[in-house]
């Protein structure tokens, strides 16, 4: 070809070169739309509502397991804790302020450290719950998951720093 009659080029430029240049594409439009951001924003709000919901229930979980021998309890106020954060910072706040209900979780946050007698407590109580399975019949497949499952926390357990 000669330097008169330059090679064909597309009246456009391609569809990425537009969005990066600051042209908009159909998908950013679509993406930007108002109906869209209402459901969005409408899924936000669900998300808030069942993790504030699931916050409430692992709180009176972790209550009752701070009382009744062989239930944890801490764990489930972590989990609260946790759904707050994304939820509630109004509720987090409370519950790590809280006089009986957020020592363990400001713990659990600053070092992620396990008491020694927590640890005992519950690798104990894994060896109960296997025993106890045992006997009372559970199938193999029970047992053996249950098996697996206290494994992979002992090992968790214990790879957690003392406090």
């Amino acid at each position: 070809m000669s330097a008169r009659h330059p090679p064909s080029t597309p009246a456009q430029p391609p569809r990425a070169t537009l969005a990066r240049d600051g042209g908009a594409s159909a998908r950013d439009e679509a993406a930007n739309s108002p109906e869209l951001k209402n459901r969005r924003r409408w899924h936000s709000a669900l998300y808030r509502q069942v993790l504030f919901a699931a916050g409430i229930i692992f709180v009176m979980i972790g209550a009752i397991g701070l009382v009744v021998p062989m239930m944890p309890g801490t764990i489930f106020l972590i989990l609260a804790a946790w759904c707050f954060a994304r939820s509630s910072p109004r509720f987090e706040t409370w519950l790590l302020t809280h006089r009986h209900l957020g020592p363990s979780v400001v713990r659990w946050r600053e070092s992620g450290a396990i008491p020694p007698i927590a640890k005992m407590f519950a690798i104990g109580s894994f060896v109960v719950t296997l025993g106890s399975s045992w006997l009372l019949g559970a199938p193999n497949m029970v047992l053996g998951g249950l098996a697996l499952l206290f494994a992979g926390l002992t090992i968790y357990i214990g790879s957690r720093p003392n406090l």
